[in-house]
């Protein structure tokens, strides 16, 4: 039964991350997902680096990094795109708890979500163009690893936010230490075994998502007392742009 509801956690991974229309049942228990979400990260991740490959290989490189970064966003649905931009209203624009949390729940999209999707996907522009430029796409595929490990982390360590519920209530508060340990070994072991890893950028890569997780967890905490599915969303966002960054200025081809 166990083994059964684990396999129907990457259905609903699936479905959760992406928009593919995935058959099978969902897991009764949401949190099975999460063991599966570096999985989900991976398949994304080669996904997006074959599109950024094959227009390197065409000779549109100024165009693969931007290609690549649209295609991710194209199959999540623009999903953690959105939490990015509700997060960053909310955080700057709600001056308490209460009001932060109302400002995130209002789909309308404010001036600090406009400024913050600008900049960040800018960012995530630029970088994914220097790693197709000296074709580092095994660091281009740890960002959307390590990002999906990023709200496990998030997940497993702090409570949810909204006492009324909400979308990403029954996979945070059923989320727990193994959820965190599995991510875990498998995201290293993701890491190690991409073609051409080494192991300086692997370390570099792994400290610049957990430094993003800590962050924001500190912020949540103090803003709003724990995470919802637009903080996970967001810090997904950021880990991505913090790795692709991070291991972009320290390789010795960057200079």
């Amino acid at each position: 039964m166990m083994l059964l509801q684990t396999a129907r956690g990457l259905v609903t991974a699936l479905r959760t991350l992406t928009i593919l229309p995935v058959p099978g049942r969902d897991a009764e228990r949401f949190s099975m997902s999460l063991y599966w979400f570096p999985v989900v990260g991976l398949f994304l991740g080669g996904v997006q680096a074959t599109v950024m490959y094959a227009l390197r290989l065409a000779g549109w490189v100024e165009f693969a990094g931007f290609a690549a970064v649209l295609c991710g966003v194209l199959l999540t649905r623009g999903m953690h795109v959105d939490g990015l931009a509700d997060l960053a209203d909310g955080f700057w624009g709600g001056k308490n708890r209460e009001a932060a949390l109302r400002i995130m729940k209002d789909p309308a999209v404010g001036s600090f979500g406009v400024l913050a999707l600008v900049f960040v996907m800018l960012l995530k522009w630029l970088a994914a163009t220097r790693l197709a430029m000296f074709q580092d796409y095994s660091t281009f595929v740890a960002g959307i690893v390590l990002g999906r490990w990023v709200q496990v982390i998030l997940a497993a360590l702090m409570p949810y936010a909204r006492s009324e519920g909400g979308t990403a209530r029954s996979f945070v508060t059923g989320a727990g230490k193994s959820h965190l340990a599995v991510t875990t070994v498998c995201s290293v072991l993701f890491l190690i075994l991409l073609p051409h890893a080494a192991a300086a950028p692997v370390v570099v890569a792994i400290v610049s998502a957990a430094m993003v997780a800590a962050v924001m967890a500190v912020v949540a905490a103090r803003k709003i007392g724990g995470v919802t599915g637009d903080v996970l969303g967001a810090s997904s966002e950021l880990a991505e742009c913090a790795v692709w960054v991070a291991c972009m200025l320290l390789s010795p081809t960057s200079s």
